[in-house]
């Protein structure tokens, strides 16, 4: 699953007992008293979501008299480049839904509140894997409250499998066994992969992708990942249109079996059952393809910026937008996962009915307490831009995959000053 398909806002995702935490009266855990007005912002919710998002608010000002919350929803597109406009006016929502590479920059130029210093209670709350994905490396502290992940498992396509000779029941569990599989299904003119590696596939693969304030994944194991797609590209493992920068067809090549394997969410099985029942009726599940044990992780938060006029407010209702009981009512309606530490106890996570759906469901929510934001959060759209480039140059046999791997390096490092 692309990066931005998720994180483009819940509407358009092709797939991903607790208490009520910052409940106090008074304070939010930091100064200030809960109460006055606040505009929470979030990133195209509605109209899908407008109930459940009005039931929030609702539920926060009743529980907090005095406050008032106005919900700002924005569309997908251009919603970047509005909140960096926003910001270098200093009109920033009180409350901001922001992923980690969004809050990146805003908190480097000193714009968010460490929330490891205003609210030193609530940590624990949420996972440490979601909570650590908000911090910003040689700065110190969070500065998002995790809201809602998603990951997924691999699915492949048992028929093509068996037509390529493979053992429909041992998909690839391993990069290694990837390009092995990959290549034996070539030589059916079957294409394994409908998408060239994203910066979170190297960081599966086990490739340093930052260190000491710059980008590192043209490193040994970086070049050594790109060679082997480099194979399977020749090879006809990877169908042409992988090449085109921003190429979304990934999911729909595989519901057309058009290729044997493609990433996804827990949730997608009852898209092919309902538009691809051909396909359903030979789905294979596995887990993720990694090196490193860990599967990746999407994820959301909200954030709180320093303009804010009523941050004791704004804290609160972050918080209470986040805390495990809102965000388990809000994963349920919408096929994601929660980040509180309590959140996957719920048994709709933990408990499998028979059904290939829950199967899948509870595995990935199980995955996700060790799952990692492979993506740095310095690591930006136009930065995403250059190493689809870069790859592109290298399958094509343009570049060398170093020389492609040192100018995308080059080029992110660029960026980031």
């Amino acid at each position: 699953m692309k990066r931005r398909t998720f994180l483009a806002g819940l509407a358009a995702v092709p797939v991903a007992g607790c208490g009520l935490s910052g409940t106090s009266s008074t304070s939010a855990g930091g100064t200030g008293q809960v109460t006055g007005e606040i505009t929470f912002q979030t990133w195209s919710l509605k109209p899908k979501y407008t109930d459940y998002v009005n039931g929030v608010v609702d539920a926060f000002q009743k529980q907090h008299q005095g406050t008032s919350v106005k919900w700002v929803d924005q569309p997908a597109d251009g919603y970047l480049a509005k909140v960096m406009a926003d910001a270098s006016a200093g009109s920033l929502p009180d409350v901001i839904n922001v992923p980690p590479d969004l809050s990146f920059p805003l908190a480097r130029a000193g714009q968010l509140v460490n929330l490891d210093e205003s609210l030193k209670d609530a940590k624990p709350e949420y996972l440490g894997n979601a909570w650590q994905a908000f911090e910003i490396p040689g700065k110190g502290g969070c500065y998002g409250f995790p809201w809602y992940l998603n990951t997924g498992p691999i699915f492949y396509n048992k028929a093509l499998f068996s037509q390529a000779g493979l053992d429909p029941n041992k998909p690839p569990t391993n990069f290694k066994e990837l390009e092995e599989q990959a290549l034996k299904l070539a030589e059916k003119k079957i294409a394994i992969l409908g998408q060239t590696p994203s910066i979170a596939d190297f960081g599966l693969y086990g490739v340093k992708l930052f260190e000491n304030d710059k980008f590192t994944f043209n490193e040994p194991k970086g070049v050594e990942f790109v060679e082997s797609y480099k194979r399977m590209y020749d090879a006809g493992a990877l169908i042409p249109e992988a090449l085109t920068q921003n190429y979304t067809g990934a999911g729909a090549k595989f519901m057309a079996q058009q290729t044997a394997l493609n990433p996804g969410s827990a949730y997608d099985l009852g898209k092919f059952k309902t538009d691809a029942p051909s396909l359903y009726a030979n789905i294979g599940i596995t887990t993720p393809i990694t090196n490193t044990g860990s599967a990746n992780m999407f994820l959301h938060g909200v954030s709180v910026p320093k303009s804010s006029k009523n941050q004791a407010t704004a804290l609160a209702f972050g918080r209470f937008v986040t805390n495990a009981e809102n965000q388990v009512k809000f994963a349920k309606l919408a096929s994601i996962f929660p980040s509180t530490s309590k959140g996957g106890d719920d048994p709709y996570f933990t408990t499998e009915d028979g059904t290939d759906e829950a199967r899948v469901r509870v595995a990935a929510a199980k995955q996700l307490k060790t799952a990692v934001n492979y993506t740095p959060v310095q690591f930006s759209d136009q930065m995403r831009e250059a190493l689809l480039q870069q790859l592109a140059d290298a399958m094509l046999g343009k570049k060398s995959p170093k020389q492609a791997l040192d100018d995308a390096v080059a080029e992110c490092n660029r960026l980031l000053k």
